[in-house]
């Protein structure tokens, strides 16, 4: 009887093992990762101003840690961005602008407009126009469930993302670990087309506050850590430290309005 028992307990075990391996590997619908990528999205853009104010540290080898801190301004409704540098002094006043779908650097020093694409090194960081500006990851990218893990104490999902054609994005293959409990993302890679990994990012810390525009949650992406992985040892370190999301000026977002500032 005893034996009996103890081989029923066995079984028992053995099933429920089974069964938890079944849920772990079944994959995610199409529809469901896009769910997953429109939540992200959803939950980052403010239908209202947004104004943050941002720390971003960069560590290169071989040289001393450089410090910045910058002015994020977007209106999401109109896809427009701002990043205008604050610190320090020989960074002030330069600052990029976002709008219809260009992304544009000005430098005081020279006086002049350039346009850039979206694998502009912000500032010369390991940081991209993404890590700043509201998220279009259900409009930009195709899902693919590639499984489910730990990382760390979060059980998360794991998709691989691919731009979708004729989309403009800095990179063109995404593996993308989003928390399951919150639907928040916590890490990414990105790669190349050729398939060459090219920066590991990480998001260990996110935060929210209410909108009264949009009558929910407004989350952004607290903390962010960057690591290059084509020079190794190089990395980015982007805190924001507050957010804002009174009206802002109705010109604010334009060519004239930044270089203003560095007058």
């Amino acid at each position: 009887m005893k034996n009996m028992k103890k081989y029923n307990m066995i079984k028992i075990t053995a099933i429920y093992c089974l069964m938890q391996v079944a849920l772990y590997a079944e994959p995610l619908s199409k529809s469901k990762m896009v769910e997953v990528l429109r939540g992200i999205d959803v939950r980052i853009r403010s239908s209202g101003d947004y104004k943050s104010l941002v720390y971003i540290e960069q560590r290169e080898k071989g040289k001393a840690d450089q410090v910045r801190e910058a002015l994020v301004y977007r209106r999401d409704a109109d896809e427009k961005m701002m990043i205008l540098f604050t610190k320090p002094k020989t960074e002030s006043g330069k600052g990029y602008l976002r709008i219809d779908k260009n992304l544009w650097f000005y430098d005081p020093t020279v006086g002049k407009w350039e346009r850039r694409t979206e694998r502009e090194r912000i500032g010369g960081t390991d940081s991209r126009r993404q890590d700043f500006d509201q998220s279009n990851l259900a409009g930009e990218y195709e899902p693919e469930f590639e499984g489910e893990e730990k990382l760390g104490k979060y059980n998360v999902w794991v998709l691989k993302l691919t731009a979708k054609p004729g989309v403009d994005v800095a990179y063109p293959v995404v593996k993308f670990w989003v928390d399951k409990e919150t639907g928040n993302d916590l890490k990414r890679q990105d790669f190349a087309l050729s398939g060459k990994l090219m920066r590991t990012e990480y998001t260990p810390k996110w935060s929210k506050l209410y909108s009264e525009s949009k009558k929910a949650d407004l989350w952004y992406r607290q903390e962010i850590r960057i690591y290059d992985e084509i020079d190794k040892g190089n990395s980015t370190l982007v805190i924001i430290k507050s957010v804002d999301l009174q009206a802002l000026p109705e010109n604010i977002f334009t060519k004239a309005w930044l270089e203003s500032k560095s007058r």
